[in-house]
């Protein structure tokens, strides 16, 4: 799997992070929450999906983070690329496609 990083806006190491595959999928490295399949993001992650893109399947903590749901990452060249310091893990995620409803239904 080769992976762009698309950014993340916390820590000293720039993490959690937010990556581009070429899969077409994202991958996302967040915080662990004692679930292989889980992790735990900041809100301000998503704000570096690519224009028309969104992740789908975000369940609000309510105290400023996301759990996002996803297959762990084992590929190792992809995770040899990334830092991922003990307390975090990445998981990849199929890209969503922005709607707008506006858009989808101009009025007349």
């Amino acid at each position: 799997m080769k992976i762009r990083l698309l950014g993340g806006p916390s820590g000293g190491q720039g993490s959690p992070r937010l990556y581009a595959t070429d899969r077409d999928t994202f991958a996302v490295q967040g915080w662990k929450t004692g679930r292989a399949d889980r992790v735990e993001i900041p809100h301000r992650l998503i704000a570096y999906a690519e224009p028309g893109t969104c992740l789908a399947g975000l369940a609000d903590t309510g105290h400023g983070t996301f759990l996002l749901t996803g297959t762990p990452v084992t590929d190792p060249e992809a995770l040899a690329a990334m830092s991922i310091p003990s307390h975090e893990t990445v998981l990849e995620l199929p890209v969503g496609r922005e709607v707008i409803p506006d858009e989808a239904h101009p009025r007349r």
